[in-house]
């Protein structure tokens, strides 16, 4: 049977949850969580609710699905053990560091890769599941051939967003709240830039919204494909809204229909954009995916007001019981009930009196037991042993009824133990005494001129496919400098093998490394025979991620560009480590074409200007072409740090990258010079990133 799990942003959202016929619920505790703004759990609250839900059946998941520094992994930790000991089922981990933790100080918890780990094939959950997690939370880019295909091969249980708002980016890998306003969606603190309008090209609207998803009319084609969890979105939402989008979701799920108009309607008032979207499900991707929060669709009150009304002073009957009964002459009176998972509770009274008029009856007592009423209990049986010529009171009945259902809840309510461990961080990496390596990476193959090259970075990373399709150009260049291609940001099951291919065909120019920034591409790599080195999207925030990474193949790793210099400095680094130092930093990498959405089809050409998004103070950001129809939007300003060069030198890096995107062959090489002191070039309008002032 499928689960069906809802979100709990608060107490009274819990019960929401729970009250409408939610299979487990998921919530946060204090702000360690992706959803800082949501009011969130303290730990006493939690012990509260997670009794509530043991009681009534559902399980409950605790988010710690944020990147970690170095300093956070105390606090997670003791929050995680404050959780487990309090009855947390299983926890929602992004960071693979906070995973590789947790496996270590609770080595029995389950442990739920978040959608925010941007997991989108089945190498990608077959890593997960080697990093410990036992269920992964797919991207929600996903088509339902997609998901069966993974589901059909994954070695864990596999989740699946179907009801809620849709980030625009691939969730885990969209720094541009951060990048812009210091608010960082890796760290539950987003400001939703993408619900504003943009101008693209000269095109105005709400390039990046898209609608809210609903793929309630598909739970039939998810239970098929092998989906274990339907999870709905909302824990900034209110109660209410938990409420009717629980209820209606449980309702055609156990009836197995599909929904009425009447249940749609109320979906759609309870909160949509413009209405709903199934796009990414069925697989087709299109403008009419994005809308906006109007206020002709905020008519709530009414809708929410008969919300309230299911979960406030009122009981759902969730948990089937089993009542017995022992009457015997002369006996002590006995009862029992018990649950599906084996607890029972009894009580015993004095013995029973001779009926002086009227006998108990069975029929009587089997009555008196099931009018469970007002209780998470239902009857779903009754037996009774009776002798005959016994009188038993309906108030003793009641009474018996009432004590053990009371003794059942508190045998339900005990957490159960798991064992603990203890975090150990493991031996410091050695300090490199030697000054980081001067990499650069390069967009379009004519970036890289003679001039460039006389300059010796020590690596020159390229995508892939443009290596290919400008071979004859760039083979001069092959015997000389170490190119590395890298790999798409996204490579989804069904495009593997061409890009199995494409790594034969560099492999025959005497390519011998490979850039990925996703743990789906790392097998691709290293089944081709390449070193592998790793992108920023693998978002390495502490030391215990890299690790991890070390242990995945990898030969270094890109700090996240989320970071600080001096948590920089402080990670342990297990793996070299990269530092990107200039450049515009991708903001966003889409499924969508926004390109396409706005102005057709422009077949990606080759020698074509990137688009440029316009916000509503006039400043752009190129969007450029990936492979699959997926779009990279770029930062406006460049990150610059050629004059800070003593800041980032001696904090353990391995490389410092230069990144070229927009900028001309005669930039790269000034700009280039300049980071080598034998120039002194600078953008007219930089940033220093969030290096300096760090993110919330």
């Amino acid at each position: 049977m499928l689960e069906l799990l809802a979100p709990a942003g608060s107490p009274d959202a819990m019960v929401a949850a729970v009250q409408n016929g939610a299979d487990a619920v998921y919530l946060g505790l204090d702000a360690f969580n992706a959803r800082r703004g949501a009011k969130n759990f303290t730990e006493e609250s939690f012990a509260g609710a997670a009794a509530y839900c043991r009681v009534r059946g559902c399980k409950v998941y605790v988010t710690l699905n944020v990147l970690a520094t170095d300093r956070d992994l105390v606090l997670t930790e003791r929050l995680a053990k404050s959780a487990s000991r309090m009855g947390a089922d299983a926890l929602i981990v992004q960071d693979l560091g906070v995973m590789r933790m947790l496996r270590q100080a609770l080595p029995e918890m389950e442990l739920h890769a978040s959608t925010q780990m941007s997991v989108h094939n089945l190498d990608g959950v077959r890593r997960a599941a080697e990093a410990g997690a036992s269920r992964v939370i797919l991207a929600r880019e996903l088509s339902i051939a997609h998901i069966a295909y993974i589901a059909k091969h994954s070695p864990i249980e596999l989740e699946v967003f179907v009801h809620g708002a849709l980030c625009v980016a691939y969730s885990g890998q969209c720094y541009m709240s951060a990048c812009i306003g210091g608010r960082s969606g890796n760290r539950g603190m987003c400001a939703q830039p993408c619900r504003l309008e943009y101008n693209l090209d000269g095109v105005p609207g709400a390039h990046l919204s898209l609608k809210d998803n609903c793929l309630i009319e598909h739970l039939g084609a998810l239970e098929a494909a092998g989906v274990k969890s339907l999870k709905l979105e909302g824990r900034m939402k209110r109660p209410e809204y938990t409420a009717i989008v629980t209820k209606i979701y449980s309702d055609v799920l156990r009836e197995k229909r599909q929904p009425t108009a009447s249940e749609l309607d109320r979906l759609e008032a309870a909160f949509s954009r413009q209405g709903f979207t199934d796009a990414y499900l069925r697989g087709k991707k299109g403008p009419d995916m994005f809308g906006v929060r109007t206020e002709e669709s905020k008519r709530q009150d009414k809708l929410f007001a008969e919300a309230r009304r299911t979960y406030i002073d009122t009981e759902l009957p969730r948990v089937p019981v089993k009542f017995y009964a022992l009457v015997k002459r002369g006996e002590p009176v006995q009862f029992a009930v018990s649950d599906a998972d084996g607890r029972v509770a009894r009580i015993e009274g004095p013995a029973p009196e001779y009926a002086q008029t009227r006998e108990i009856e069975r029929v009587s007592i089997e009555a008196q037991l099931m009018k469970t009423g007002g209780t998470p209990y239902y009857c779903r049986d009754v037996e009774v042993v009776l002798d005959p010529g016994l009188y038993l009171s309906v108030k003793e009945l009641n009474e018996a009824r009432r004590t053990l259902l009371e003794n059942l809840t508190a045998l339900r309510a005990k957490a159960p133990t798991h064992t603990e461990g203890l975090f150990r961080a493991g031996d410091s990496a050695p300090e490199r005494d030697l000054p980081p390596q001067l990499n650069v990476s390069l967009l379009r193959a004519n970036q890289l001129t003679e001039e460039f090259a006389a300059l010796n970075p020590a690596l020159i990373y390229m995508p892939i496919d443009e290596i290919l399709d400008h071979e004859k150009e760039l083979r001069p260049y092959l015997e000389r400098l170490p190119l590395v291609p890298i790999l798409p940001r996204v490579i989804l099951d069904n495009e593997k093998d061409r890009l199995k291919e494409q790594l034969a065909k560099v492999q025959t120019l005497g390519i011998t490394q490979c850039l990925v920034g996703n743990m789906g591409h790392i097998e691709l790599a290293r089944r081709a025979g390449l070193l592998v080195r790793g992108d920023f999207g693998f978002n390495v925030f502490n030391g215990q991620t890299l690790k991890t990474l070390g242990e995945m193949g990898l030969a270094s790793a890109a700090a996240s560009f989320e970071l600080n210099l001096a948590q920089i400095r402080d990670m342990d680094k297990e793996i070299d480590l990269e530092l990107i130092a200039y450049g515009r930093l991708p903001l966003m990498v889409t499924e969508t074409c926004i390109l396409q959405n706005a102005k057709g089809c422009r077949k990606c050409e080759t020698n074509h200007a990137p688009a440029l998004l316009a916000d509503r103070k006039g400043i752009t950001f190129p969007v450029v072409k990936e492979p699959g129809c997926r779009n990279v939007i770029y930062n406006s300003r460049k990150l610059f740090l050629a004059d800070r060069a003593e800041d980032y030198m001696d904090i353990g890096l391995w490389g410092v990258r230069l990144c070229f995107t927009t900028e001309n062959p005669r930039e790269c090489r000034e700009v280039l010079e300049r980071y080598l002191c034998l120039g002194t070039s600078e953008p007219g309008e930089f940033t220093r990133g969030l290096y300096y002032r760090g993110v919330e």
